[in-house]
């Protein structure tokens, strides 16, 4: 096999029509376009014009909203970092922080700060600092012998 002989399959392109070569060739004269009017010019473009009626995307209710001061977190499971410290790459006698557990892989973009949630279970004693913590893994975490310090929001940023 080689380059000058790699094709396409059989009927897998077909070739441009070449517009306003002649009546012969089907699309001569208006190319296509009908005749006259404004569709028949250059420049138009009338997506979403509905001939002086309400267009559709006004007509129906506009639903939802997009809250701009959502936050973006991490999730950390308790069973994820627990495999973490077994294969060597957390350290439990350490405080566990937001970026040690990207190192370790157990989150991936950080965003806003890392939110611990409860799926799993943590056996080894560790002390976390993190943005957010389910109720649940605050209990699993301190009934493993561990604590959780929550770091306060960060203060809005001013322009």
């Amino acid at each position: 096999m080689r380059l000058n002989q790699l094709a396409d399959n059989e009927g897998s392109t077909k070739n441009r029509m070449r517009v306003g070569r002649g009546i012969g060739s089907g699309k001569g004269k208006t190319s296509g376009s009908g005749q006259k009017g404004q569709k028949s010019r250059s420049g138009v473009a009338i997506k979403g014009f509905e001939g002086g009626q309400m267009s559709i995307y006004r007509r129906l209710p506009k639903r939802g909203f997009k809250n701009i001061f959502s936050k973006n977190f991490a999730v950390a499971n308790l069973g994820r970092v627990q495999a973490a410290i077994d294969a060597g790459k957390l350290d439990p006698k350490a405080t566990i922080t937001a970026a040690l557990l990207q190192e370790a892989g157990v989150v991936g973009k950080i965003g806003d700060g890392v939110r611990l949630l409860a799926k799993g279970e943590l056996k080894a004693k560790a002390s976390f600092e993190v943005a957010g913590a389910s109720k649940t893994a605050l209990e699993a975490v301190e009934k493993a012998g561990g604590k959780v310090t929550i770091l306060a929001p960060s203060p809005a940023k001013s322009e």
